[in-house]
């Protein structure tokens, strides 16, 4: 039993491409919270019942199995993509994690909460809330005439104050509202006196049926600068860092139940003097309301942040409007009053996931005509358009939610997804169907929900650093996780904007401090002046607590991928320094390749996984020593990486290179290593090393003809045959 041996690209490779597409209907645990880069479920699944379980992965993966007595630690614990699968399979668990937030996200994703009480619970707390503010989420449908249309989307423009005139323009980039995707024709604003009118040729759009004028399809706004409408003037819409951004209401998505049946396409409207009106009363409601937990913090400088203080943004309030500010506060007081803990932090969980629709910093999509939450790409993305969701929700029927970002909907997925800790399923593909299949016995908790007898797991979560983990020599049987890369996304600067609005709701020591963000934080960061030495070295002593804490040969996995070679030398490293041996280097798809931040980049979504032991064997045709040699692996990995329908990329194919350039110079240099070094001497040495390989080029080279559509570099030279580098059952031991 092992993962070199027993893990089975191709299977695992289908499943995670199929769950990275929509991964909350393959592990609906992770509607949780939001976090960032979460691996695949099914990856860390093939992973552990590859390494203790004596069946074909296949067998394995769709049984219920109980790994009781083993104990499984993640160091870096982030979404807890490994605890909740270790959980699952029966192991006792261990994580670490620096950021609050994740150790809080892990808690309430493996904690025990009852369903019903829960749910009546929420109920009768989005009911208060309807009667509160209810009515601000209203309109008039301009079909029947009906008063109770409930809005979905609120669309605001930003503004700027002509330096020559001194009247307010609107900061339009575009004028086209929806597309004719996902309604039959296509929405425009008019430029002159605002309404909406509908056109079906995009390109083309005619005259406005209100005013006469000529429809516009450019905005005024195009790289921070515009003419004033008003006297002509060019100017720059730099905005004053003390003042947040002005916006201006102009236009409505909103649903009406009586007329949806016979209404074809949305429902669109230019504000009304009622509607605005009622904003107006949400601002006067705000001034009249001594607030408790809306939060005052100061947005902290850092590489994430310094866009919101270029736009004017100081404080996290300022990024709400006074609607969402009047929800958010009302919220925060009946959530406090529930008197039930599990129910009561299951609910403050749900609001801090919420902000990231109930915000005006979220967009609203042209294409599929929904909000997009903030962290809809990795940053603080600040547009010229916002779009303000309906704090409530709106049901349609039993389960089914109109919209997205409000409460209704934040709900509905933290039930799916704490049901699915007491009923955990995989997803079978068969014939182009899609098959739930139930995984009986299995199940995810501390306790078993209901059991009629005591059915208990060690959970351990930890909200700080695994430098400063308390671990016994030979006390864990497995690491995994998932570590942060160098230069990764400032989860911590992130995070804050959830975390400043969940302490005052939580009472937990992981909450004592004013920020998630810590010097001891392994990413790169300007701000704080944390680099590369600073990442290898903390990494380094994380990697020597886990090699110490293994039992003799078990595994340290983790998954890693990166656009640069350089990247991959503070893993390295790493590895060395701890003592451990690269035994295998598996790639396997763990990103979504339509994901805003990835889509027409070129970047891979291919991980590899490393596994790492003391001692164990390899089959010593991995022991690549030629440019051809490593080609081949290359292509055995991408055959795999095929039949499980990965259609690669140039990246994904470098970073399956760069994962067997890391693995063969940790196996070459494991003997001569001096971990006293300085990292640049260290550094020297692998690069050095990997030189001896040939380089990048040399391996692209001699990649397989079938990869020329990605136009990876090749020559005009003899290829050396392709031929088997030492036999199947041919194992090198160390």
């Amino acid at each position: 039993m092992s993962i070199e041996k027993k893990f089975d690209i191709s299977f695992i490779s289908s499943l995670a491409l199929r769950e990275k597409q929509i991964q909350q209907n393959y592990r609906p645990i992770i509607a949780v919270h939001k976090w960032f880069a979460r691996r695949p479920g099914t990856l860390f699944r093939g992973l552990l019942l590859s390494e203790f379980v004596d069946k074909s992965l296949q067998d394995s993966f769709y049984s219920s199995n109980n790994l009781s007595g083993l104990t499984i630690l993640d160091p870096f614990m982030g979404g807890g993509t490994p605890i909740i699968e270790a959980n699952r399979l029966g192991c006792d668990v261990i994580g670490y994690d620096i950021n609050p937030m994740a150790y809080w996200i892990v808690r309430q994703e493996i904690e025990h909460l009852d369903l019903k009480a829960y749910r009546k619970a929420a109920d009768e707390f989005v009911g208060g809330l309807e009667q509160e503010i209810g009515s601000l989420y209203r309109t008039t449908c301009l079909e029947c005439g009906s008063r109770t249309a409930h809005v979905k989307y609120f669309l605001w423009v930003k503004q700027h104050t002509c330096t020559g005139c001194g009247k307010a323009n609107d900061l339009f980039p575009g004028y086209l509202l929806a597309e004719d995707k996902r309604h039959p024709e296509n929405i425009f604003v008019c430029a002159s006196c605002g309404e909406l009118q509908s056109a079906k040729d995009r390109a083309r759009p005619g005259t406005c049926k209100s005013c006469g004028e000529r429809i516009i399809i450019e905005g005024p706004a195009k790289r921070s600068k515009y003419k004033c409408r008003h006297c002509g003037k060019p100017n720059s819409y730099s905005f004053k860092p003390e003042h947040p951004p002005v916006h201006r209401m102009y236009a409505m998505e909103y649903h009406c139940k009586k007329c949806k049946p016979k209404h074809e396409g949305r429902f669109f409207k230019k504000p009304s003097q009622t509607d605005l009106a009622k904003y107006v009363e949400a601002e006067n409601k705000l001034n009249g309301m001594k607030t408790t937990f809306v939060p005052d913090d100061v947005i902290l400088r850092g590489d994430e942040t310094a866009r919101l203080h270029r736009w004017g943004y100081q404080k996290y309030r300022e990024m709400f409007n006074a609607r969402q500010l009047i929800g958010l506060e009302l919220s925060c007081r009946a959530i406090a009053n529930v008197s039930e803990e599990h129910v009561r932090n299951a609910l403050a969980t749900n609001l801090s996931d919420l902000l990231r629709y109930q915000n005006m910093l979220c967009r609203y999509d042209s294409m599929a005509l929904k909000s997009l939450d903030i962290f809809s790409v990795h940053g603080f993305p600040v547009g010229l358009v916002q779009c303000e969701s309906n704090f409530l929700g709106i049901m349609n029927g039993v389960n089914m939610n109109v919209g997205s970002g409000g409460w209704a909907n934040i709900i509905e997925k933290y039930y799916k997804a704490k049901a699915y800790c007491d009923a955990p399923f995989e997803i079978q593909h068969e014939r182009g169907r899609k098959i739930q299949v139930p995984i009986r016995d299995e199940w995810i908790g501390g306790r078993l929900n209901g059991a009629s007898f005591p059915v208990t797991r060690q959970v351990r979560l930890h909200s700080q650093s695994s430098m400063e983990a308390d671990l016994q020599p030979g006390s864990v049987d497995a690491v995994f996780t998932d570590p942060p890369y160098y230069g990764n996304v400032q989860y911590a600067e992130l995070m804050d904007f959830c975390y400043v609005w969940l302490r005052k709701l939580i009472d937990d020591p992981a909450f004592k401090h004013h920020t998630t963000r810590a010097q001891q934080e392994l990413t790169g960061n300007v701000n704080m002046e944390r680099g590369l030495d600073h990442f290898t070295e903390g990494l380094s002593n994380v990697f020597q607590k886990m090699a110490q804490a293994l039992k003799p040969g078990h595994p340290m996995v983790f998954t890693y991928h990166h656009n640069t070679l350089e990247a991959y030398y503070p893993i390295a490293i790493a590895m060395l320094d701890s003592g451990l041996v690269c035994s295998a280097s598996l790639p396997c798809p763990a990103e979504m390749g339509a994901s805003i931040h990835i889509s027409g980049t070129g970047s891979s979504i291919v991980d590899t996984v490393f596994v790492c032991r003391s001692t164990g064997s390899m089959p010593s045709r991995w022991l690549a020593k030629t440019p051809a040699a490593f080609a081949e692996l290359v292509r055995e990995d991408l055959i795999k990486l095929r039949q499980g329908g990965l259609k690669e990329t140039r990246g994904d194919v470098r970073c399956i290179i760069y994962g067997h350039f890391t693995r063969l110079a940790v196996w070459h240099l494991r003997h001569s290593w001096d971990n006293t070094r300085p990292v640049r001497g260290k550094t020297a040495a692998l690069i050095s090393k990997i030189e001896e390989f040939g380089g990048l080029e040399a391996v692209e080279n001699y990649v397989s003809e079938d990869t020329a559509p990605l136009a990876l570099v090749r020559t005009s030279g003899v290829r050396e045959k392709s031929k088997q580098y030492g036999a199947d059952d041919d194992e090198v031991s160390f």
